[in-house]
């Protein structure tokens, strides 16, 4: 059980504040009480049953208004029950350093080969959008069901130069609000734009983005950020590190000048350096593993054409669940209402006014 509206649960220390009232009320009653010389006597002649008659409508009364607090705080359950309506998007990383042929025939070759696999094997009544992005990034097929259009998409693919990893999370989920109106738009700026009520922790849409990169992202929105957001609606988003551990040789770039900003840079500096005849990978795992632990999603590391169809074989599209909740506040409230009136009943009936 999840609660919308946590804070409201300071209301409970209202609880021990009453109680403490009452004892106050029942020890000023004592003091006022006809003085008896035997108060043995007394409590002989009082009916067993009278002590609990006395302090049960105040407790049933107590229950009340702990019930009626619980209803304030909204709760909600999440159940989770089989989708056939699922949304796939592939956010595919298209800077640069995508020209390597350190994978063959290029790292971005072997991508299309993998995501053009992964197409023809899904259910006809999965939708598949595909977003590419480097310096920005667009959606290149919105989520359509027809293989032929998102084989023509892969397949148009071209290489920018840097690696925008955040604006790629962004335009994903802006690809799935265009067919699940459930799901708000990203919000671009947050400053002019408001935020969406994040959904319950573990609660999902039954809408996924599998992002594949083979970089650090160096431009655009932090990546972590847009993962929150993608976390906020409820979307989990699985992450591909793909490229070789030690990175391409001199002789393995597709284009010798189109490095701009890519993961792994041959003029040095952060993303690259010369030595022994390669470049280091740049791929950043931590912000990968990151953004699937934020989403709840998963990271996978493919250096290959065949690990990474791997990688595509094993993500769970076919056991994709869609998490509904359901907001239990009325029955709250009704059990709140209820015991405060069976209190004032049992009250009156036992302690009739004069």
């Amino acid at each position: 059980m999840a609660l919308l509206w946590p804070g409201f649960l300071v209301l409970l220390v209202l609880l021990p504040v009453l109680i403490g009232l009452y004892l106050l009320m029942l020890r000023r009653r004592r003091r006022f009480a006809v003085r008896y010389s035997s108060l043995a006597l007394v409590r002989e002649a009082l009916p067993h049953h009278s002590r609990w008659r006395r302090h049960l409508p105040f407790a049933l009364f107590l229950l009340a208004m702990a019930s009626l607090i619980l209803a304030l705080v909204r709760p909600v359950i999440i159940t989770t029950i089989p989708t056939n309506q699922t949304t796939i998007i592939l956010t595919m990383d298209v800077s640069g350093s995508m020209r390597f042929r350190d994978i063959q025939p290029s790292r971005l070759g072997a991508a299309e080969s993998a995501a053009l696999n992964f197409i023809q094997h899904q259910k006809a009544t999965t939708q598949i959008g595909i977003v590419a992005f480097s310096t920005i990034s667009e959606i290149i097929q919105p989520p359509t069901t027809d293989q032929s259009q998102l084989e023509s998409a892969i397949e148009s693919l071209t290489t920018g130069r840097m690696t925008a990893i955040g604006s790629g999370i962004l335009s994903a989920i802006d690809a799935i609000s265009q067919v699940d109106k459930l799901v708000p738009p990203s919000v671009q700026d947050p400053t002019t734009q408001v935020e969406p009520t994040p959904v319950p922790k573990g609660a999902y849409v039954p809408d996924i983005i599998v992002l594949l990169t083979d970089g650090v992202s160096n431009v655009g929105p932090d990546p972590l950020a847009a993962a929150q957001q993608a976390a906020d609606r409820g979307i989990r988003v699985y992450t591909i590190g793909f490229g070789t551990r030690l990175g391409p040789s001199r002789g393995q770039f597709g284009n010798p000048f189109g490095f701009g900003g890519g993961s792994a840079s041959p003029f040095g500096g952060a993303n690259g350096f010369f030595g022994g005849g390669r470049f280091r990978a740049g791929i950043d795992e931590t912000t990968l593993k990151q953004i699937a632990s934020l989403t709840g999603g998963a990271y996978y590391s493919a250096s290959s054409a065949g690990e990474l169809q791997k990688v595509f074989n094993s993500l769970p599209t076919y056991l994709i669940m869609k998490h509904e909740t359901t907001e239990i506040s009325v029955a709250f409230a009704a059990l709140g209402a209820l015991l405060a009136a069976f209190a004032l009943i049992l009250s009156l009936l036992w302690h009739p006014l004069p």
